[in-house]
This record gives structure tokens, sequence and C-alpha cells, in this order.
């Protein structure tokens, strides 16, 4: 019998929608939110700052520098014990600069916690991973807004007894990880955070409450979720927590199995995975579930011990075309962090080879060694600077030096700096440009250059509607045992976003997950009926 040519129309149109929807039900959405950069004109306005009682810096002035060296050097001081290696900067690290009560973390997010829903201004850590708010504080930075020289509103206090969807985490629970010092299995979990300097920590018991992410496509609100997160409920801090450098708490991003990208992971909401990328303005966006293109670049992340931090291997420097010998190390690639820190050897090395091909006086200001005044320096003579990881990728920085402006044209600096230890990091200053991506799923890191338009969604906040007219959460924490506890104005929470499309993708309408499981489910009695359909 001879085939009708509608048969062979048909089964290319059925392939066709095949292959889409399988695409479609293998994609996940990206939930999206807003960085603050604590300098940005964003956090100025949004922090409602007056300047009656401080000034702020201007931009790339040497008083912003200061304060952005203060909080890198603090943060180096606050790693977790846990990694066995103090970050502490050479050359003057150990100095201590007092800038006030202004909140010295350098990005923060809004998110929402809790039914119903509480927004916490919260500082954002790829270095550690647990999650944790003030909470029935006994001993807690302080709250008014008189107490920072940034703020004119209140912060917010976490409080369980208030949130109807808060749990209790008893000490037999499989993310209790200080259940061996509980006398009783069903007691609750306490936790405990321990830093390195100058006693501090943060400590207090674990709840479970559900995190806000509000479901985007295009422009327009489709649905919210909730999913169910991990918190530290912080009644105690100590020494530089209870300063305020992150009074209203701080979300801990880092691989480990508490940290909100791994909850939300195995929740299945999204894959292990999170981009960042930022703007011109040093702010950006957080994305949950981002994978990346597939044209990116990428290499692999190193184990490291308890897995509470982001390390890859550095296999050299490329400064211009000399590519320089012995200036591999380990770097941790830290969001948190604003300048770039190499071990001494390897800075040595990067520095004198930059500093010969600029081929300028050099001088030394706010502890950077390699600075050069704007009116003696030819921009041809600066030269390229990459990074080479151990997969042969080639990391361009988009921009090594940095502007420091005064009345007489102001110095550029080679942003990078000496750090004891072997363990080097690698900075905001070093990312600019780039959508990095930290997909612990395939153990990657990710980067393709991006400006941030191509996975914003225009830039608009979406307000989450009133938890009584969201979808129920069908995302709970893994878990072997929960206990239930007996017992205003809310910011733009985070935001989703669909993936991306490649560059040289053409677009196409979407299908619903329902249709597309029906299509793949039911694709050969299809071909069956346009085959019956065309004899």
């Amino acid at each position: 019998m001879e085939k009708n040519p509608t048969f062979f129309a048909a089964i290319l149109v059925l392939l066709f929608l095949a292959i889409d929807a399988s695409s479609a039900v293998s994609k996940k959405p990206i939930y999206s939110s807003k960085l603050i950069h604590r300098f940005s004109g964003e956090a100025k306005n949004l922090l409602g700052f007056s300047g009656e009682t401080a000034s702020w810096p201007e931009n790339k002035s040497f008083v912003q520098i200061r304060a952005l060296l203060v909080s890198d050097f603090k943060r180096q001081r606050l790693r977790l014990a846990a990694q066995n290696q103090t970050f502490a900067a050479s050359h003057g690290g150990g100095q201590t600069f007092n800038y006030g009560n202004d909140m010295g973390w350098l990005h923060y997010a809004w998110i929402d916690i809790g039914t119903p829903n509480n927004s916490f201004l919260v500082a954002l850590d790829t270095g550690s991973d647990l999650f944790w708010l003030p909470c029935d504080c006994i001993e807690c930075a302080p709250l008014s807004l008189s107490y920072y020289s940034m703020l004119e509103k209140e912060l917010g206090e976490y409080s369980p007894s208030r949130s109807n969807s808060s749990k209790i985490i008893p000490c037999g629970h499989e993310l209790c990880q200080q259940g061996y010092n509980c006398k009783n299995p069903s007691a609750h979990c306490p936790y405990s955070a321990n830093y390195l300097s100058e006693d501090t920590s943060s400590s207090g018991f674990l709840f479970e409450d559900q995190l806000h992410l509000s479901s985007v496509g295009g422009n327009k609100l489709q649905r919210s979720v909730h999913a169910a997160v991990l918190i530290g409920c912080g009644s105690k801090q100590s020494g530089e927590y209870l300063k305020g450098i992150a009074p209203d708490g701080l979300m801990g991003l880092g691989p480990g199995e508490i940290s909100v990208p791994s909850l939300l992971s195995k929740s299945g909401l999204i894959p292990h995975s999170f981009s960042f990328c930022y703007d011109k303005s040093y702010s950006g966006r957080l994305y949950f579930g981002d994978e990346g293109p597939t044209s990116q670049s990428s290499t692999s992340f190193l184990p490291f011990k308890e897995n509470r931090a982001y390390i890859v291997e550095v296999e050299g420097y490329s400064v211009g075309s000399s590519s320089l010998k012995e200036t591999g190390y380990k770097a941790q690639v830290d969001t948190g962090s604003s300048f770039t820190y190499l071990p001494s050897e390897s800075y040595e090395h990067v520095a004198s080879e930059f500093h010969r091909q600029v081929n300028a006086t050099k001088i030394t200001t706010q502890n950077f060694e390699n600075c050069y005044k704007a009116r003696s320096l030819n921009v041809e003579n600066i030269p390229s600077l990459k990074l080479v990881f151990s997969t042969n990728q080639s990391f361009v920085i988009e921009n090594p030096m940095f502007h420091i402006a005064d009345d007489q044209g102001g110095v550029y600096c080679l942003g990078i700096l000496p750090i004891d230890g072997d363990i080097g990091i690698i900075g905001q200053n070093f990312l600019m440009g780039y959508r990095l991506v930290f997909d612990w799923e395939k153990m990657k890191l990710g980067w393709s250059t991006s400006n941030c338009e191509d996975i914003d969604d225009g830039g608009k906040f979406h307000i989450a509607p009133s938890p009584s007219d969201s979808e129920s959460s069908p995302y709970p924490l893994p878990t072997n045992q929960q206990h239930q506890n007996p017992n205003g104005h809310s910011v733009a929470p985070a935001v989703a976003v669909r993936a991306p499309p490649e560059p040289s993708a053409a677009a196409s309408p979407a299908l619903g997950p329902y249709h597309s499981r029906f299509i793949i489910s039911y694709f050969p009695l299809l071909i069956w009926i346009a085959y019956i359909a065309s004899s």
C-alpha cells in the first residue's frame, strides 16, 4: 500500500513536538533575587541614607576603597574554623579601620520567610552553609534604625512562634549536625557556628520554615511556590556579628547539605546550581537553579574539607603575552570579597611582570602596592590579565585595574593583594562582566560573558501574593522525622525567570509540563493514528 505524503508530514510534526516537549519537561524555572551591593546607588536609596549622621562615601573614592578593604579583612578572619586555615591578608591585613556601624558585608538580598511572610535583608555568603536569622533575641546586634548610619527603617527579627509554617528540627533529624550533644533524639536541635576571629559566633536552635519564591513567565506573574529551608534561630551572636556586620541574618550559599541551594535541590525544585551576574553598579542578580548556557567555559571544583567553600585549581597567570610559571595555586571563588588575593609567591611573580609591562612609576596606596598616577599612565601599556585553569580554560579579567578618584585625575591600581597560606581568593573585581555558575551537581564552575540583561526579567520587582493565594508547597525538607511547632510589609522576594535561551536558538512557544508529558508518553500511539488516517 502506497503511503500518503500526509503521513510523512504528520511524522515530522510529531517528531518536532516530541523533541520540544522533552526539552520543556527537563527545564526547570530559575529563581532570581536582586543583589544589593553595600555601596551601590540602589543601596543608598533603599536604605534611606539621609547624610545627616555620616558621609556616604563617593564612588571610587579612597574612603570607599578603604571600607571595602576593611570588609575583606574581616571576612578573611571570619572563615569557619572547620576549614583549618585562617585567611589573613599580608602587608597590613591586621590593621583595623573604623567605619561606623555600616553593615560591612558586600552583598545583601531581601528574602521572605514564614507564614505570614516577613522580609529580611540578609547578607550572602558562598563561603558558609548555614542560613540564620536574628530570632527570639537574647544577645543580638541592634535592629534599630538609630544604630546604623545607613538605615532609616527597622530591621526584622524572626519569631518561629509567629509563623504558622515553622517546624522544630529535633535532634534525631538527619540535618541536625549537633545531635550528638542531645540527651534525647526528640529534643530541639541546637546549632553553633563558631568563627576564628574575636570570639565571633551565632548560636541558637534549628527550625524549618518556608522560603517564598515567585515564578514569573515573561513579565507576568504566574504562580508562587513555597520551599522548605533550614533556618538557624539565632538568639545569641558574638564578636563581629554582635557589632552588626550582618544584623538581619546571613544566607549561606556553600555546597554543604544544609545550605539553601542544597535544600532546594534535594526538594526537586531546582538543580544543585546557582549563578551570580554583576552589572556595572556592582549589584546584579543571584539565580537559583541556573546551570548556564551550553556554550560556557568551565573548570572543576576541588573537593574541600566539609565542602564549605568553592575551590578551583589555578594553573597559572598570563600577563599580556607572557605565560608565567610558578603562579599556580588553589583559590576560593568568593563573591563576597571585593578584591583578589594571591599566595605570596604567586603574587610577586604576577605583580612584578605586570609592573614591567606597564612601564610607569609605581606608588603604594591603601595597601595596594601596584598603583600608578593616572596622568603618567599610558593606557596602551596596560597588559591583559587572565587566569589559566587546570582544564586549559582561560578566564580573561575584564579590567584588572580599578580607579581611585581624586582632584588630580586619581590613580589606577592592580586589584590584587598577597595573602598568607597557600589558598588564594578570587574576588568580585575579577568576576565583573561574567555570568558565574556554581554547579555543584556537575562539580563545575562555569562562566560566560554577560551584561545580565540576557538572563534578567527586565529589572522589574514582582511582589509576592499573600500566602492565602499561593500554592501549597510540594518542596519539603529531606527528613526522617519532623515535629510541628505548636503554636508586614513585605519587600519583593526571590523571583523566577525562565532558563535563558541559547544565543543562536530561535524563540519558540513553550509547552506546558502536562502537554509535554502527554506527547512523550503517547508518541507511539500518535504515530499509529497518523498512519491509519493517511492510509
